[in-house]
């Protein structure tokens, strides 16, 4: 049996349809109200319960072989307790409730935001980097992703699970709902900017892709004790991206650039503001975002593609045109 945590989100969701294809059998975690229509199309087993319910984390991990998490509290926005329940105690609990059920494998989704915020033209960092190098202030998303990580090191190293680290960069693909309706719209009504001239390359990649990486890793021995960046499918430019999804939206082409430093001085300025109002919503742009799209390093997958034999099967061409169907079919809806 294979669990599967954040079942319900971009990658968790991915994973699942990747082992549902593979003909493997998948029991997926979910809190009470969580939409599972979508779920409930690919013939798996479900088990209510909370990454702080110990009780149903024992349930979720009987007879099981091999741990997909998955679940984190994303966004880089909101308060730091909420990262530390979700993210970091949730991570210990669930790798703790597959130590006591004898799991095989555990295959943890960390993030290349783990490696901190470095930047630096023409840096390219692999998986030897240092994990949280130059954390921006209030960064609780990479901060709890590096305490997480750690954490699960210590427990691999102690002997209580067998550890396999993905990590990942910007996802996309069908059933995004953390960008892709913000940013279509930004598109749609001339908003976007390039940062920068446009010509840094980006660190995106096909959700579906990094999930069976993923597989790849829980099926290779070597894999045990490793860490990999899932982070990119080939090359593409920050400019070329965006008039990618511009051209499938039927958008008009984005030409309007503002200088990097500019944004990320404005974004620190509406951070400050914003954690000083105590603002549930987050600042029209934030630091992470501004670094996320307009950086001049580039985190390299080679690792993966030479251990695993990891390939990128959709293109950025044909996933740009099956996240964008699928957003109509959502706006339809």
């Amino acid at each position: 049996m294979n669990l599967v945590t954040g079942a319900t989100g971009l990658l968790g969701s991915h994973i699942v349809e990747q082992l549902r294809l593979r003909g493997r059998p998948v029991r997926v975690l979910v809190r009470k109200g969580s939409d599972t229509s979508w779920l409930k199309t690919q013939d798996v087993e479900f088990v209510e319960g909370e990454l702080n319910d110990p009780a149903s984390l024992d349930r979720a991990c009987k007879d099981v072989k091999v741990v997909y998490h998955s679940a984190a509290r994303v966004g880089d926005w909101g308060p730091w307790e909420e990262f530390v329940k979700f993210t970091i105690d949730g991570t210990r609990n669930l790798a703790e409730a597959a130590s006591r059920a004898g799991v095989e494998r555990f295959l943890h989704i960390s993030s290349i935001s783990a490696y901190g915020h470095p930047d630096g033209e023409g840096l390219i960092i692999d998986e030897t980097a240092p994990l949280g190098t130059n954390l921006h202030k209030w960064s609780y998303y990479s901060r709890a992703k590096v305490e997480a990580e750690r954490m699960l090191w210590d427990m691999h190293k102690a002997g209580k699970i067998r550890l396999t680290v993905i990590r990942p960069s910007w996802l996309y693909g069908p059933r995004d709902r953390a960008t892709i309706f913000r940013l279509a719209r930004m598109l749609r009504e001339g908003k976007t900017r390039i940062l920068g001239d446009g010509m840094n390359r980006l660190n995106v990649v096909y959700a579906g892709n990094v999930a069976e990486g993923c597989i790849l890793a829980v099926d290779a021995p070597q894999a045990v004790g490793q860490a990999y960046n899932l982070c990119n499918d080939g090359e593409m430019r920050q400019k070329e991206w965006m008039n990618l999804l511009a051209a499938e939206l039927g958008a008009p082409p984005v030409t309007r650039h503002v200088p990097y430093k500019l944004a990320y001085n404005l974004a620190f300025i509406l951070e400050c503001i914003g954690h000083a109002l105590k603002l549930k919503k987050p600042p029209m742009i934030t630091r992470y975002a501004v670094w996320l799209m307009g950086r001049r390093c580039y985190f390299s997958a080679d690792k993966a593609r030479r251990e695993l034999g990891w390939k990128s099967t959709v293109s950025y061409q044909e996933g740009v045109k099956k996240t964008i169907a699928w957003l109509r079919e959502q706006e339809k809806a």
